[in-house]
Parts: structure tokens; C-alpha cells; sequence
């Protein structure tokens, strides 16, 4: 019941445009709708973080890839399936995003998230959702709930109940490039 509270709570903050803090199959994140360029400057401003620095999107599909990227390579989840822990791929070609959260290259980061929170709330949801970590720009990224940042915590709109109490730390995914050819370079293992 309280997932579900939750996800209600936070479908109506991400549909008014505004942030949300949340588990997700990583670290806590900051959230919002990544299709709303104001949502998006708020995680900015929140974060101290420069705008040059972009951020990624999560999706609770492997076919909705193909909405948000024009790039049609996918063999990469060929390589992701024999891997645990959660990748994050950049492609090229992003498209029908926030200006704000595609890379300057026309790039965005996309992670597919097996995280059963994360991924009915997606899906409720019907877009995607940025994740950034849950902390001020040039601090690591908190490993538990307890350890966010207060100005975090007291800078979104909605945070997330579920998970909170857990004691297993957080770690960031592995961050892949998808070439145009289908080749990968590991940017982050």
C-alpha cells in the first residue's frame, strides 16, 4: 500500500512539473517529467550543477527506447543481458526530450530499470523520468536515504517513502556509449 501511495504522490508532482526524490535501482535520484524543460532547470538549480553536464532518463521498457532515439543500433542489450548490474547507455540522437536534458551532442544517457518501483512508476507515468543522483554538484552521491543532503531533501516536491529504511548502499550504474556501428565503449564500469 505504501508503493502505491508513492507512486500516486509522485505521478501527481512529475504531471505539475515538479521534483520528486526517489529509490531507484541504483542511488536515490532526484526526478522529474524529462519531456518538461522547466522540471528540468529545477533539478539544475537544485543541484548546483552546471547545465553543460547533462543528465539521464529512465524507462521501464526496452521497446520504448526506440521513442525517445533516433539511433537504431540496439545490439547493446545483447552485452547488458549478461550483466547484473544496472547499465546506462548513451545514445546518439535523442529525440522528443527536454532540450535541457539532451547532451549538447544530441546525446542521452538511457536506463531501462529493473527496480519494480521505479518501473511502475514509468509506466504510470507514460513518459520517462530523469534521474539524477540525489546530491549537491562536486559531493559524491549519497550511498543511503539518511545520507541526502538536507537542501536536497527540503528542495523537491515529494519525497518517496518506500525504501528508505534500507541498509544496502547504492552504486552508480555502468555507463556505456553506443557507437553508430553497433560497437560500445565502456565509459564507466
Amino acid at each position: 500500500m505504501k508503493m502505491k501511495n508513492d507512486i500516486d504522490a509522485c505521478l501527481n508532482v512529475l504531471r505539475s512539473g515538479g521534483l520528486i526524490l526517489y529509490p531507484t535501482d541504483t542511488v536515490w535520484g532526484i526526478g522529474c517529467d524529462a519531456t518538461n524543460p522547466e522540471a528540468v532547470a529545477k533539478i539544475y538549480k537544485l543541484k548546483n550543477r552546471n547545465e553543460e553536464k547533462s543528465m539521464i532518463i529512465l524507462l521501464a521498457d526496452e521497446k520504448d527506447i526506440i521513442n525517445y532515439t533516433d539511433q537504431e543500433e540496439l545490439k547493446i542489450f545483447d552485452y547488458i543481458k549478461g550483466i547484473t548490474k544496472p547499465v546506462t547507455v548513451i545514445y546518439s540522437h535523442a529525440k522528443y526530450l527536454a532540450d535541457n536534458v539532451i547532451n549538447k551532442d544530441g546525446s542521452i544517457g538511457i536506463r531501462v530499470v529493473k527496480d519494480e518501483f521505479c518501473r511502475q512508476l514509468i509506466r504510470a507515468f507514460g513518459k520517462p523520468i530523469v534521474s539524477t543522483s540525489s546530491n549537491v554538484s562536486g559531493y559524491p552521491p549519497p550511498a543511503y536515504f539518511n545520507d541526502i543532503d538536507i537542501k536536497i531533501k527540503n528542495g523537491v516536491d515529494y519525497v518517496v517513502q518506500h525504501r528508505q529504511d534500507e541498509d544496502i548502499p547504492g552504486v552508480p550504474s555502468t555507463v556505456i556509449r553506443l557507437n553508430e556501428d553497433g560497437s560500445y565503449i565502456i565509459v564507466r564500469p
